[in-house]
């Protein structure tokens, strides 16, 4: 370094300066000693606060010295300014030297050098950071900086603009060689990319950085060729391989990129980049891949359907063909699984019609959750699907109620007594599942009246294979449905165990009694009206002598316990047992298990062998109808004889008692229901039904009116829709239907203009 210039001579001070500063430019990497370092600031400190500006503010003022000193600031300012220009107009020669990856080299080389070089000018001009060109920012003058900031800029207008181009060509070059599966040098990129976003400064405030450089000069051109280059590549490999193929190279392709941004580009171009692969890669394609949707559904393709769902749900609206093909497809399927097992409508078990629903169900839920991630509207299309087959199928033909009737007696046969002890832990999870088809279920007051008269049968002959599971499922449909709808199911538990006291007390009652004959083995339950669904028998009766007396004693205790109740007796429930004392070919009495009518007719032949068929109906008062079942069962069972043979009881048939009776079993069961029986309790419950909804539309309508005063017949009917779906879907005659018996009762009244008012 050449010694210290005069002050106040700027000529001598830059050329002092500039010696310095292209050693640091050129030469910084043998480094820079400490007197040369001070020698630079000291001459910039010196020239700034030259005798030249004392003199002039000691001449004419204190204003004319800052003006001084603004002077003298600019002129070393200007001379930085040139002499850079000058250095990168040299540079910029110089790269016209060098293509692709060999300007990508240099450019990268000078950035580094130069961008190293304006820290250190920045430091050894801080006097001049400090004062003239923070008082001219201050002033609001324009394209003035720090002086590193001044090396950005200059770069950025006098070498970056001419050569920028050739530099993104280079790096597009190298990127799509590693695209094409060639081995990069990235690093390169990713400081390409750097300098871009360092040159971004914002001309309304120099001290903030944007990204509109880096925006405009890397990401628009880089995605314009990522585009293009997907879009070739995809047509291609489209057309030479199968759809299947080209998911999984488009899935690889877009991992690709995602490691791409985080291997050396910016996070910004993240988003716009990904949106422009889905565009290349998917949205291009979208039609294809949908059509190949359903042979992947036929063939339970489940990893492929996973990866088309993920590809779709990149681009927006990509996915709602697909869930209206899986709609389909499971509504098909359920239905095609119900007419696989509906060959007899009338036979049909309905542990069978349930598990093929639930197969179904299963099968496509396990679909949605693995291949779909349980997308909420996936879910949606399956729980439509299961909706319409559930509800209108091959065996609910013509508007039929048979789903939430065959769902019920699938829950009586799991939840009775039988042969088949099932584990608790089983028996609850597939009471799930029966929660799972009872979602679907429209019509949920059928599944309430035959469930509810199920479980009816259930208590009353203490035929429950357990009390938790009752209570389980219970609290189930109490949670799907609320607690209203299993109101009546837990006041008939309640009744149950208020009928187990009243009992301990009646036999308590009866040991204190000095009786002339032995008690029977008795017990009663008391069941509420208004939340047992049982109807009074259809047959008038008169009880053998030996139970009525048994009644009798236990009336007269229930009143006194309860005045003013009335007890009326469920004959047709009543059951009990007989033991045979007749029979040559037993040496052990049979134990038979029969119901209150037939338990008449066999007592009867406690006096005589033989019985006319006018005797028996004389002496139990039973409708032949009701007698008739009671007897085919027991002649059956060759109980009894009937003379002359023939096909079924009638009068001036007799009956006589079979001292010849076998059976492998010491307990015969003869208390049977007929299918007659069945049917008949299945109509009668249907009409119940429809009897209580019509209740149910009537008070909605009443309470939807009360609330409104005056509405819209449309209206109306749309509102009672909404409110009774929970429970059934009311049909729009139906309901019409009940206004008019409204406005015939005057709960309601007709208005102009189709209105209908409230009449209180």
């Amino acid at each position: 370094m050449p010694p210290q210039p005069n002050r106040e001579d700027i000529e001598a001070t830059w050329n002092y300066l500039q010696t310095g500063i292209t050693k640091i430019m050129t030469n910084l990497q043998d480094g820079m000693d400490m007197t040369t370092y001070m020698g630079i600031y000291t001459a910039v400190h010196n020239f700034c606060t030259s005798q030249k500006a004392t003199n002039i503010s000691s001449a004419t003022g204190v204003g004319q010295a800052h003006r001084g000193a603004h002077l003298l600031g600019e002129d070393l300012y200007r001379k930085l300014k040139e002499y850079l220009n000058g250095h990168l107009a040299a540079l910029h020669q110089e790269s016209k030297a060098h293509t692709d990856e060999a300007l990508l080299a240099f450019y990268i080389r000078e950035w580094d050098r130069y961008t190293i070089a304006a820290k250190y000018i920045h430091h050894l001009f801080r006097y001049l950071n400090r004062h003239w060109v923070k008082r001219e920012m201050d002033e609001g003058k324009k394209n003035t900086y720090d002086v590193y900031t001044l090396h950005l800029c200059q770069w950025r207008i006098e070498f970056f603009t001419l050569v920028h181009e050739k530099v993104m060509s280079a790096v597009l070059k190298l990127v799509e060689k590693q695209r094409n599966g060639e081995t990069i040098e990235h690093g390169q990129i990713k400081q390409v990319v750097d300098s871009f976003v360092s040159l971004g400064l914002d001309e309304h405030d120099a001290s903030k950085s944007t990204l509109d450089i880096y925006r405009s000069h890397f990401e628009k051109p880089f995605l314009a060729a990522t585009k293009a280059f997907y879009q070739t590549e995809s047509k291609q490999f489209v057309s030479e391989n199968s759809v299947v193929e080209y998911m999984k190279k488009a899935e690889a392709r877009l991992d690709e990129e995602e490691e791409r941004v985080r291997m050396y580009l910016h996070n910004d171009i993240a988003a716009t980049l990904r949106k422009t692969c889905n565009e290349a890669l998917i949205a291009d394609h979208s039609a294809l891949l949908r059509d190949e949707f359903q042979v992947l559904l036929d063939n339970d393709r489940e990893d492929d359907m996973a990866r088309m769902y993920k590809l779709l749900s990149r681009i927006p609206e990509g996915l709602d063909p697909l869930r209206q093909k899986f709609e389909a497809h499971v509504r098909n399927a359920g239905l095609a699984a119900v007419a696989k097992v509906a060959s007899d409508a009338e036979k049909l078990e309905p542990k069978v019609y349930v598990e093929a629903l639930l197969e179904t169900h299963t099968q496509y839920q396990t679909l949605v959750k693995r291949a779909f991630t349980e997308e909420p509207e996936f879910t949606r299309s399956l729980d439509n699907a299961c909706r319409e087959f559930v509800n209108r199928n091959e065996i609910c033909k013509a508007g039929s109620s048979r789903s939430p009737e065959l769902l019920a007696k699938y829950t009586d046969v799991l939840l009775r007594k039988s042969g088949t002890g099932v584990e608790e832990a089983e028996l609850d999870a597939t009471l799930t599942q029966i929660m799972t088809v009872f979602k679907y279920i429209e019509d949920k007051d059928v599944f309430q009246k035959f469930y509810s008269r199920m479980l009816a049968r259930r208590l009353v002959h203490s035929n429950s294979s357990s009390d938790d599971a009752e209570t389980s499922m219970i609290s189930k449909l109490k949670e799907a449905c609320g607690f209203e709808y299993t109101n009546k199911l837990q006041r008939m538990f309640q009744d149950m165990q208020i009928s187990k006291d009243l009992n301990t007390g009646f036999r308590e009652h009866t040991k204190g009694l000095q009786l002339e004959k032995q008690a029977l083995d008795s017990s009663y339950s008391i069941l509420g009206t208004s939340f047992w669904p049982l109807t009074a028998p259809h047959t008038t009766f008169n009880p053998p002598p030996e139970i009525q007396t048994d009644l009798d004693r236990f009336s007269l205790f229930y009143k006194n316990k309860h005045e003013g109740r009335k007890l009326t007796w469920l004959w047709q429930l009543c059951k009990g047992e007989v033991k045979t004392g007749y029979c040559r070919n037993s040496k052990t009495p049979y134990t038979l298990q029969v119901s209150v009518y037939q338990m008449a007719i066999l007592l009867l032949f406690n006096d005589k062998d033989a019985q006319t068929y006018e005797d028996i109906l004389s002496a139990t008062q039973l409708t032949p109808e009701v007698h008739d079942s009671a007897m085919g069962i027991l002649l059956k069972a060759k109980i009894l004889h009937m003379k002359p043979d023939g096909d079924k009881p009638g009068p001036g048939k007799s009956f006589h008692l079979n001292y010849d009776f076998k059976s492998k079993k010491i307990r015969v069961n003869l208390n049977i229901s007929t299918k007659t029986e069945s049917k008949q309790e299945e109509v009668d419950t249907n009409k119940t039904i429809e009897e209580d909804r019509q209740l149910v539309l009537q008070s909605a309508i009443v309470r939807i009116m009360k609330a409104r005063k005056k509405m819209k017949h449309s209206i109306l009917v749309s509102e009672c829709i909404s409110q009774i779906r929970s429970r059934f879907v009311p049909k729009v005659g139906d309901i019409k239907k009940n206004i008019e018996i409204l406005l015939d009762k005057e709960y309601l009244e007709r208005l102009d203009d189709d209105e209908l008012g409230y009449l209180a």
